[in-house]
Order: structure tokens, then sequence, then C-alpha cells
């Protein structure tokens, strides 16, 4: 990464920085972030309101049956993005955001008109059935009967409506407690949903009708009709006129029905006129391309980083700014300021001037990656970023972090499962990119983990718990004699040359299937698994440690290298170097009496002597001896060298400047002032500090030694709980579909392994996978990477389109 300061002028400023943007990545830092003076404040305030207006546009779209916008051709769009300009779509969308309020409102009036024509349409119904059902109960009377019915009707008034369906028993609740239980509601259910006209939903609305005594007097308002008109109006209801006979009813529902065929016909004529106007939005602006509002969207999106950009300049005449840039495109940024300028006929160009002093701030760290080391990237980035040329740990988690994972799930049914997987995820990844992003991410770690995890199943010979006899087996079982009892234990022979004299070798590759079902087998297992863990986790935190020496070496930092580098790996091998040692050595030497590890170490941390030593009692001694001086070694030198260094360096600058405030008349200008300030803070030095935090640093290191091989056992235990469930998984379907009579064994028996292949995917593919990934990714983060890694460096953010782009499209 190179620093320097890129001059614009100003009439041309917004078309180089979009330039810039497209062709290049530069990380400009805020020149005004002192006084916070924004220039090009106005044009991104302007972009806020287009913004708005689209939001808006896109949420009526939502409206419109069938409308779906094309979107997440972000590369299209770059290659046309000179065709727009930002006063022409702002005109654009202010006109269109007119338009939209007009429909809006057309349409709002227009609902409003039909639903009240629905409305009174289903009070006239309600009224019409009513008479009905009171001329049905007459007409079993007696015809001398029929005046006082129709004496009793006069002396009752009503008032009818329509409510909403979630507010009518409130409603009747509040009228009744009004009038003290001296009305009658009757309510009808209208079964047809209507649109509201505010908010577009479907809402259900009833019928309601109000029967009570009125007592007014002449041509006056009674009392109660006055009250219940006020519920009414509280509540929003809108009230219809009752019909005073079953033909003025039968009238006003001939009128009402054509009125709301009118009223349909409109609104069919507006939508279908919206659905037009929509379109124009909607529609792909060409063969591969987004819809044109999506392109508006994106069109604002890169206006607004410009002049964002824009007001991190400083200056009136020629806009500058402090910024990063990669050293390998400096030429580019050089010859396209340049070859943009000649385009131009001597127009004024943009300048690159890179600083001829480094900068004292540490520069940003820039990591390329593409589609498959991208996860593997952000794993790492998950825990820390990588300091500026710091030793970056995604090249080694690239295997490293597969190849545990598959050491804890090794089985070769499973992790063809899981292969499968990746393998779909890998061949529909243009698909899972929108609809499943976090499958499109991971798919290259999931094929990885499925390709380990197959290939540790061939190393432990597991398919679901089962071995395969892929070569012939190189152990073989003995006549059984006559005198042996049935079931008795029988030692298998070996056909190999076990002794390492020249003969045969052992099963070519993996474990000899011989060993499934054996009365040792769980026994042998566990130690082989043990073992490897270990051997395995000795040597990645061994590989942490040379990359702790090549950061020591590339910053040129002798005492790093000298107090911490060298005893660190001392201890590291004396110890558990030499415990993996002993492991290989053992696997590969016939013994006659072959000693116990554990006890030997165990014996070499108490200075005790070992009963049955591999090396004798002196070489552990010794190891033990060297262990313990590496420790003092790591927590003393270091404070006392940085302690020493730091009075004896008195920079030349500060003598000079203190110098000057000691003569007559001197003084400092106020950037000697600022520089010296910041000497000032960087020569502060506090030695207790620096000792407690190498005390902690000590500790954590040789107590983090044991804790962390003890940690790389996890490898074993959950290789072993994996088998163990598949083998209870794979025993409990056997058992439950053979154990029943014919021919429900058949039935039971596809059951059976219907429920094996769901608990196989729920537990195994589900939480099993979820329970090694994130143990493996505790091994990387706090095993490996704490061996080496500061993880305080700070990302590379470039102004660049596409990446701006994506990232708001991803959203």
């Amino acid at each position: 990464m190179k620093h320097g300061t890129l001059v614009v002028p100003v009439d041309r400023a917004r078309e180089f920085i979009d330039l810039i943007g497209r062709n290049t990545k530069m990380q400009f830092e805020d020149m005004n972030a002192r006084d916070m003076h924004r220039p090009y404040k106005k044009y991104i305030q302007r972009i806020d309101e287009m913004e708005r207006i689209i939001r808006f546009l896109e949420e009526e779209l939502t409206k419109v049956p069938g409308a779906s916008p094309v979107r997440h051709n972000v590369d299209a769009f770059l290659d046309h993005s000179d065709e727009y300009k930002l006063d022409d779509v702002e005109s654009k969308l202010h006109k269109m955001h007119k338009e939209f309020i007009q429909f809006k409102e057309n349409n709002g009036k227009l609902l409003e008109r039909r639903n009240a024509a629905l409305e009174e349409r289903y009070v006239v119904q309600t009224a019409m059935a009513s008479m009905a059902h009171v001329a049905s109960s007459r007409s079993v009377r007696s015809p001398e009967d029929w005046e006082a019915p129709r004496s009793l009707e006069t002396m009752f008034s009503n008032i009818a409506g329509v409510i909403h369906q979630e507010e009518q028993d409130r409603f009747a609740r509040m009228l009744f407690r009004a009038t003290r239980g001296n009305t009658f509601t009757h309510f009808q259910q209208i079964f047809e949903p209507m649109r509201d006209p505010k908010t577009g939903r479907q809402v259900h609305k009833s019928v309601f009708v109000i029967y009570f005594q009125d007592h007014r007097m002449g041509s006056s308002v009674s009392a109660m009709s006055e009250k219940i008109n006020k519920i009414c109006s509280s509540f929003g209801v809108n009230t219809y006129r009752w019909p005073s006979s079953r033909s003025a009813a039968e009238e006003m529902a001939t009128k009402l029905k054509a009125q709301v065929e009118d009223q349909e016909k409109l609104l069919k004529a507006h939508e279908h006129f919206v659905k037009s106007e929509a379109a124009s939005l909607l529609e792909p602006v060409d063969r591969n391309r987004d819809s044109l509002i999506e392109e508006w969207r994106l069109f604002c999106i890169k206006e607004k980083s410009i002049y964002a950009t824009l007001n991190l300049f400083e200056g009136n005449m020629n806009l500058r700014a402090s910024c990063w840039y990669p050293e390998e495109d400096e030429d580019r940024i050089r010859a396209m300021c340049i070859q943009n300028s000649s385009s131009q006929h001597g127009h004024s160009s943009a300048m690159l001037v890179p600083d001829k002093i480094p900068p004292r701030k540490s520069p940003p760290t820039y990591i390329r990656v593409n589609e498959f080391t991208a996860i593997f990237q952000v794993l790492v980035d998950t825990y820390g970023l990588p300091r500026y040329q710091e030793a970056n740990p995604a090249l080694f988690t690239i295997v490293t972090f597969p190849f545990l994972f598959g050491v804890m799930y090794g089985d070769i049914g499973h992790g063809l499962m899981l292969l499968s997987v990746g393998l779909y995820a890998v061949w529909k990844s243009d698909e899972l990119k929108f609809s499943f992003p976090v499958m499109h991410e991971g798919r290259y770690i999931l094929l990885m983990m499925g390709i380990f995890a197959v290939y540790a199943g061939f190393l432990y010979n597991d398919f679901f718990s089962i071995g395969l006899s892929l070569f012939e087996s190189r152990w073989t079982q003995p006549a059984i004699s006559p005198e042996k009892k049935p079931g008795s234990v029988v030692a298998m022979q070996p056909t190999f040359d076990h002794e390492n004299r020249g003969g045969p070798g052992p099963y070519p590759f993996g474990l000899d299937p011989a060993w499934h079902g054996a009365q040792n087998e769980l026994v042998f297992l566990n130690s082989m698994k043990m073992k490897l863990a270990v051997v395995l986790g000795v040597t990645q935190m061994l590989v942490g440690l040379f990359l702790r020496f090549s950061n020591a070496m590339y910053e040129k930092n002798k005492v790093d290298f000298a107090c911490e580098c060298v005893p660190m790996m001392i201890f590291m091998i004396s110890f558990f170097g030499f415990m993996d040692y002993m492991i290989l050595y053992k696997w590969v030497t016939p013994m006659a009496n072959p000693p116990s590890i554990i006890n030997s170490m165990i014996a070499m941390a108490m200075w005790s002597e070992d009963s049955n030593p591999m090396f004798g009692h002196i070489l552990p001694q010794i190891l033990m001896a060297v262990c313990m001086l590496a420790v003092p070694w790591m927590l003393i030198p270091k404070p006392i060298i940085l302690n020493r260094r730091h009075q004896a360096d008195i920079q030349p600058f500060q003598r000079s400047c203190l110098l000057a405030l000691k003569l007559p008349g001197g003084h400092m200008s106020l950037d000697e002032e600022s520089l010296l300030s910041e000497e000032e803070e960087e020569e502060e030095f506090d030695l207790m500090e620096c000792v407690i935090h190498q005390v902690i640093e000590t500790i954590e290191y040789v107590l983090g030694t044991v804790s962390h091989t003890a940690s790389y056992l996890r490898l074993w235990a959950l290789s072993l709980a994996h088998q163990q469930l598949s083998l209870v998984f794979f025993g409990m379907t056997m058992l439950g579909g053979m154990s029943a009579p014919f021919p429900l064994n058949i039935f039971t028996t596809y059951f059976a392994f219907g429920s094996w292949f769901g608990i196989t995917v729920g537990v195994l593919l589900g939480m099993d996978v979820m329970e090694c990934f994130l143990h493996t990714l505790r091994l990387h983060w706090v095993e490996f990477q704490s061996k080496f890694y500061k993880a305080d460096g700070y990302a590379f953010v470039p102004f660049c389109h596409r990446d701006i782009l994506h990232k708001k499209t991803d959203e």
C-alpha cells in the first residue's frame, strides 16, 4: 500500500471521482473532519429526496398485482451508467411522483364511492330480508290481527349502517351502556371483503341495524336518536337510509346495483391505466439489464457515494485529499488521469502525488480474495483483521479448517451426504445467491468439508459405522480347535510383517476392516485417534510459532525474535514436540514391553523416575530443565531491553525543538508543534505496564500450550461421538425393522430406514456438523492464531462503485 495526495480540478471533480470509482480502488481520508465543511451537501440532499421518491414508487408498485422489478444486474448497470444524468433522473422522478400521487388520490376516491355504493346495497338487501321475514310471519295469522303489529312498528325507529367486524362487539356494548339497554342491535355479516381506500388492505364488515323507541315531538330529533348518532360518529361508521317499504327497497337495490357496476368499471379502467404506467418502471431497460426504477435506484446510490467522497476533499480551485492505494495500481491511476485529460483536449487534469516520506500511521490491510478464498478470509476477519503485511492465517485455514473438520466428522456415508450438499451449492450458486445467500457464500467450504470428511472416513474405514473391505485384510483367523468352546475369544494372527523385518506391509490405506467387531476395537481406535489428535494439534501450533518467527523477521524486530519466538519454540519442542516424537516412535518401532507415554510425560513434569522409560532418564530431565529455563527467558529480558532503549533514544528533532524554545526569541511553527506532540505521544513508555503485559503473555503461553493441546483432544472425542451416534441410529433401525413378524417387517423396515434417514439428516448432518464446525473454528481462532496473530489491523475500504452497489443490493 502507498500513501499520497490526489488533486482534482473543481470543474471536473465529479467526473474524475466517477472515473476512479469505476476503474480503480483508492481509499480517501476525511480532510474536513475538524471543521465539518461539506461543500457538496446540497447534492446529497437532492439525492436523498430522489431516494425517498423511489421508495414511495416501489411501495406503490407492490400494490400492483404481479408487479416485480428485475434486479441484481449491477455489472450491466455500470456498463451503461453514463446514460443517466442527475438533472434528468431527478425531473423524471418528480414527474412520476406527482402522477402516482394523483393515481393514489383518484384510486382512493373511486374506492370510497364504490365501497359506499356497495355498503348501501348490502344495507338495502338486509332491509329486504327483514321485511320478507316479517311478511312471512304475518301470513300465518288471521287478518284481524294485522293491525296490532302495524301500530307497533310506528312506535319504533331504526338507524342502519356498516361497521368493521372486529369493532362490532365493542360497538354493541357501547350502545347498550349508553342507552341503558333501550336499544336492540342486529348485525348481518358481509361475506365479500372490501379494500380499504387508505391502506389498500382487505377488510371485513357487517351491516348493523339499531332499533329504538322514538319519543320525538313533531319534527325535532329525539335525544335517543342524537345519542346513537354520536356513538356512530365516534366509531367512524357509515350510516345509510333504511327503506320505508319493500317496493322502495327494490327500487333502491336496482339503482345501487347499476351504480356498483359503474364504479367497478371505473376502478378496473383506472387500475389498467396504473398498470400501464407501472410497466414502464418495471420492464427491463434492455436485455440482461434491470428495471428502470432499479437502475434509477442504483444511479442514486452511485451518485450519492461520489458526492459523499467529494465532501472529503479540501480546497477551492483544486480539490485535494490524502489517499491510500495499492502500489501496483499507481501507474494505472496516473495513466487513467492523463488519458482522460487528453480526451478533453487540454482541459485541466487530476494528479496523484505520492508521499516522499512514509506516513506515521500504519497502512490499511488489503487482501485480494476470489470466490473460493472469500469465505475463509471471512472466518479469519471475524476474529480480527490482520495488521498491515502481517502473516495472514487464511492462507493456511483454506486447508487446515476443512481437514480438522473431516478428522472429527470422518465417515464415508455422512461425508458423501455433506459433499452432495456442497456440490449442489456450487452447481446452483447463481440461484442461491439471492434465495439462500448463506449457502451461496459458504458453498466452497461445504464442498471442502465434505471432501475431507470422506477422506477421513476412508482413513477410519467407516461407512455409516460399518467397515469396508476395500483390500484384503492383513489379519487372519486361525482354525478353531474342537477344544474351543462356542463364544470364546479367538486371537487373530497377522499376515504382514509386524516387526518391520522386510516382509509384506500392512493394510494399504486406512484401517484394516478386521478391527471392526473385534473385542479390543474401541481400545485400539481410542488410542489411535487420541494420539493422532495430539500430533495434529502440536503440529498446527508449531506452524503458528513459525509464523511468529516470520512476522518478527519481516518487521526486523530483534527483541521479539530473541526474547519471545526462540524461547517459545524451545518450550514447545522440548515438551510437546518430545511427546509427539515418542508417539510416532512407538507407532513405527516394535517393542516387547511398550512404555506408557502418559506415565512418561507425568514423570517428566514431576521430576520423578519413570518405571519404563523409552529413552532413559537423563534426556527427559534435560528437556524439562530447558522448558523451565525458557519461562524466565520469555518473562524478564524484553521489558529490560525496551526500558533501556527508551532511556537512550532521544530524537534529534525533539532536541532541536527544545533548543529553539530555550534560545532568545525562539519559537516553533504550528506544524512543528503538532509533530513534536505526536512524537512525545509515541515516546511515552510505562515500564510497569510493559512488565505486566509480559507477565500476562508468558503465563498465557505456558498454560495455554497445555490447555490448547487438551483442546485438540476434541478431535478424538467428537470423532468418537459421531461414530457412536451413527452406530446407535443404525442399530436401532435394524432392530426395529427386522424384529417385526412377516409381513409387517417389510413395512417396519421401510419405516425404520426412513426414520434413520430423518434422524441422520437432522442430528448428524445438522447438529453434529454445526458442533464440529464451531470447534474447528475455535481451534483456529484460539489454539492456532494466538501463537502469532495480533489481529489489530484495519481494513482497506476503497471507493469502488461495484463494491458499493453489490453491498447495497445484498442488503
